[in-house]
């Protein structure tokens, strides 16, 4: 709050990381290729002008490739693989004189034969994006990547429980679909947005990250540096949803900055936000075996997950929407292959929701499927299959603490789906979190309250705050006594990072160590530091998925006008599960951002491609919902339970918004498998129909 007692985002007083500024500084744009796969053969930059720099290859000839889970990007692309690579740049005094100078860089290139379809990519004779291969950058986020030999799969997850084929041989029904999810963007109010600064050989970034240590690592790679001579300052963010993880900007802009010996800012433009990190596109086979009383025997799940150009984090990706697929069931046999894959398209990464989504889509629509060949109610097959507490997941880890079929019955009832489920539809969903994982923080004793040092960045969901009331609660003081420092890995204790709904989890059992540590040892700073054990095998997928499972579920109620195609989404609920509430109002604000994500997807979102450049990229093109398209009742609730810990929920109801309105069509007949549900779908759904009958 400032002096006034007014938000701070109110009076304009908060900086975000658009904002940082240094005395002297340049500013960037970037020269982007325009095709989908080329090689560079030449580049001129003689016409930039004198009060410009220029960055071509030969200024990073130096510098190695970087990469979070494989090594395969540059700071600057001596083949292009996307539509919106960057091949070279440009500082000039004002962002206008360097676009400007950026437009007169003349680049002549060799094209290179193009993939733009996940599945066509890994068929034999698909052009290599990476003839070289992968190889796991063996970092502290990175996973054993297993990609295929020759092919476009930079990563192969498979899960084996169970004798699959005997599953399936003991089932009296089976059925089988495939569906698709196209890209998204992520579409945050603020862009990407960073500084880059060069003294005495040691580089400082003031940047809006999600992964602050992260993106040290990968820039102390490209440069050949110890981790200690970089310094990230993370900036609040205005908005990320996942867009601002691992390196977007900081390689290229160090690199100018290195070469024009001054600080260099750079804010992307709305259209270079659509060729920097989306949403993977997905395509998703589900065969699920049942016996005729509805018990579940066996599941086969084959996954098709498009990366883009590059890696990034789509191995990740890939093995969390493969075990999600499997969903929140007793199943005695299964079966995952999931597969990261490059395509000639912008890049693809963390998304809220991390995959879970597409697979969720996938399975929870394959569920009502199968309650229709046994005669159940969608609601009386998952009861009967849902996993409960002492129950094997798939992966073999034991369950604890679960609450599916609370959630479930709470939206089924926010509904009345059991007196009348024509129009309803319902999904319930099982998400992990990122395993392994650590989290450290500190507390300093300041004139009047207390100083908290983390490494978690705010992106507006409110991290502060509930560090602020955590910290209250143990400190014994108001929660305005306490002053969340700027994330800095100068000053801050090591956090993983702030994704997969972690942070108020791992943060408050480390922040209640570090107030045990101030209070035992009676030191002006405290210190606490929490470690989740885990992992999986990425060959069987066996291990441990997540040491604290996300829970939650919808219900939605639609209507359908045949003639136009126009579905109309009466009722949403969202449900759940936090363990233990820290910050009510913000929770609800979570639950509420995740369910209108949820509907955009849903209905409207998908980044259209032509040859692989972006045909709707600006928000007038790419439809994001408004007040206008949330439906009559557009409601939530957050379910709790005492003693419990603290659960994370930025995430948990988007991912099964689209299977639970998908559900609601198909209890009218209308069967939709790729998203968004277009008028142009449901109109081809009613003609099927038609067909059927």
């Amino acid at each position: 709050m400032s002096a006034s007692g007014l938000d701070a985002r109110v009076t304009g007083q908060l900086r975000y990381a658009v904002d940082a500024e240094r005395p002297g500084m340049l500013h960037a744009a970037f020269v982007r290729s325009p095709h989908a796969h080329a090689r560079v053969v030449s580049i001129d930059a003689t016409a930039v002008g004198a009060d410009c720099v220029a960055l071509t290859g030969e200024d990073v000839a130096d510098l190695r490739r970087y990469g979070c889970q494989v090594r395969d990007e540059h700071v600057l692309a001596a083949v292009a693989r996307h539509v919106g690579d960057v091949v070279a740049a440009v500082a000039a005094p004002t962002p206008r004189a360097a676009r400007e100078a950026a437009d007169r860089v003349e680049v002549r290139y060799e094209e290179l034969p193009a993939v733009y379809d996940p599945v066509e990519a890994v068929e034999p004779g698909a052009p290599l994006l990476h003839p070289d291969g992968a190889h796991s950058a063996g970092e502290a986020v990175s996973i054993g990547v297993r990609p295929l030999a020759g092919t476009n799969a930079c990563h192969r997850f498979r899960l084996v429980h169970g004798d699959v084929a005997a599953g399936f041989g003991d089932a009296e029904v089976v059925v089988q679909r495939a569906y698709r999810t196209p890209s998204a963007a992520h579409a945050p109010m603020e862009p990407h947005a960073a500084v880059a600064e060069w003294e005495d050989e040691r580089l400082t970034i003031w940047t809006g990250t999600q992964t602050p240590f992260n993106l040290r690592a990968d820039l102390a790679v490209a440069f050949g540096l110890d981790e200690e001579r970089i310094r990230i300052v993370g900036g609040t963010m205005g908005g990320s949803f996942g867009a601002k993880t691992f390196v977007r900007q900081e390689a290229v802009l160090a690199a100018l900055a290195r070469k024009a010996g001054r600080p260099v800012k750079v804010v992307l433009d709305r259209a270079e936000e659509f060729v920097t990190l989306n949403r993977h596109p997905s395509v998703i086979r589900v065969r699920l075996g049942a016996r005729r009383d509805g018990s579940l025997v066996a599941k086969e799940l084959d996954c098709w997950v498009d990366t883009g150009a590059y890696a990034d984090c789509g191995p990740g990706v890939a093995t969390k929407l493969g075990y999600a697929g499997v969903g929140p069931y007793r199943i005695p046999h299964v079966r995952v292959d999931a597969l990261a894959i490059y395509t000639n398209l912008p890049p693809n990464g963390a998304y809220r929701g991390y995959g879970a989504m597409q697979s969720i889509w996938a399975s929870e629509r394959t569920m009502d499927v199968l309650a229709a060949e046994v005669d159940l109610s969608p609601l009386e097959l998952r009861r009967r299959n849902l996993l409960r507490d002492g129950d094997r997941f798939a992966t073999g880890e034991v369950m604890h603490d679960v609450q599916f079929e609370r959630c479930l019955q709470a939206a089924a009832d926010a509904v009345d789906y059991e007196r009348d489920p024509r129009g309803k539809g319902l999904c319930v969903l099982l998400k992990g979190m990122q395993t392994p994982s650590r989290a450290a923080i500190s507390v300093q004793r300041a004139p009047v309250g207390y100083v908290i040092h983390t490494a978690a960045t705010e992106m507006g969901q409110g991290m502060r705050r509930s560090l602020q009331l955590l910290g209250a609660e143990l400190l014994g003081c108001e929660p305005g006594q306490i002053e969340i420092a700027a994330p800095d890995t100068d000053t801050s204790p090591y956090d993983t990072r702030t994704t997969s709904s972690r942070t108020t989890h791992m943060m408050g059992r480390a922040l209640e160590e570090a107030v045990r540590d101030l209070r035992t040892n009676s030191n002006e700073r405290g210190y606490g530091e929490i470690r989740n054990e885990g992992g999986l095998d990425p060959d069987s997928g066996q291990g441990i998925a997540s040491t604290h499972w996300h829970q939650g579920a919808a219900a939605a109620r639609v209507t359908v006008d045949e003639e136009t195609g126009k579905l109309t989404v009466d009722h949403l609920h969202g449900v759940a599960y936090a363990g233990r509430i820290v910050n009510p109002e913000g929770a609800a604000l979570q639950n509420e951002g995740a369910l209108l994500m949820g509907l955009g997807t849903t209905l409207f979102e998908a980044i259209e491609f032509a040859d692989g450049q972006v045909a709707n990229a600006n928000l007038s093109d790419y439809n994001l919902p408004a007040t206008g398209d949330l439906p009559t009742r557009f409601t939530h609730e957050i379910i709790e339970r005492e003693g419990a810990d603290v659960h994370g929920l930025g995430e948990t109801v988007l991912p099964p918004v689209p299977a639970a309105i998908g559900n609601a069509l198909f209890s009218l007949g209308l069967d939709v498998a790729e998203l968004p549900i277009s008028a142009e779908r449901v109109l081809a759904a009613v003609d099927a129909r038609r067909e059927r009958s």
